[in-house]
């Protein structure tokens, strides 16, 4: 049976500043964690229904599970209707590496703060195979319940780095094009064919920060046919997506 502490510890891991403490992470949910179980995340502990253990023997059999009654699951949850599963893994940020900018496609993220979006935009990078995802320091914090979820699974296979863009950017090579979408850019349908790119998404309220807007070598827009003032960043990330990966010769999807 588990201790009051331990379920205020399960909790607590919704705040950003204890997951960072404790240097771990918490989903909830029985889709979430069948998507990552499925991609093999090395989750460490997972506590769940009696009916859940049973129905999962395989993951209860490899991974350290707890056994929580309804209303205990109730005082875990982070949620106003608990689910069956809860699933805790450690925290970790992988560094980025010097030059791996260089080639391949990245997604750049400046300043996305919806953690759906954030989500979205993995999930999608996944979709398209973009070679890496690197996130500014001031995004949405990725091992959040609601950027995994909106991953849908994508989180445990996208290869994600947190750093602080204007030197990232600024070590890319003048080879490698970096993109800004920019409702004043260029026809993202324009571009001449290529094997290496930086796809920056700014922020939905500010678009691209200063910082990295003068790191842009150039801007790129999805042309506009009626009247909506801008496009979801997520959204307009699939369309510039689409057109980058059509123009790399040779390179399969």
């Amino acid at each position: 049976m588990p201790t009051k502490a331990a379920l205020q510890r399960l909790r607590s891991l919704r705040e950003k500043k204890t997951r960072e403490s404790l240097g771990l992470f918490i989903v909830e949910g029985e889709k979430v964690v069948a998507e990552l179980l499925a991609a093999n995340f090395p989750f460490t502990e997972i506590y769940a229904t009696r009916a859940w253990i049973i129905a999962h023997a395989k993951a209860a059999d490899t991974i350290e599970t707890t056994e929580l009654t309804a209303a205990e699951m109730a005082r875990a949850s982070h949620f106003p209707t608990p689910s069956s599963v809860l699933a805790v893994g450690p925290l970790s940020r992988s560094p980025l590496a010097p030059a791996a900018l260089d080639h391949g496609l990245t997604l750049v993220l400046d300043g996305v703060q919806d953690a759906g979006n954030v989500g979205t935009l993995l999930r999608l990078a996944d979709w398209f195979a973009i070679e890496r995802v690197v996130l500014s320091p001031d995004c949405a914090d990725l091992f959040s319940q609601k950027v995994i979820n909106a991953s849908m699974g994508s989180f445990a296979r996208v290869r994600t780095h947190t750093a602080e863009l204007g030197p990232a950017l600024a070590a890319v090579p003048a080879t490698t094009p970096i993109f800004g979408c920019d409702l004043s850019g260029d026809d993202v349908h324009t571009l001449a064919p290529l094997r290496d790119a930086v796809i920056v998404i700014g922020s939905e309220g500010r678009g691209l920060s200063p910082a990295v807007a003068a790191l842009v070598t150039r801007r790129i827009t999805i042309p506009r046919y009626g009247a909506a003032e801008s496009l979801n960043a997520a959204t307009a990330a699939a369309i510039v997506c689409d057109n980058l990966r059509r123009l790399r010769p040779g390179i399969s999807r």
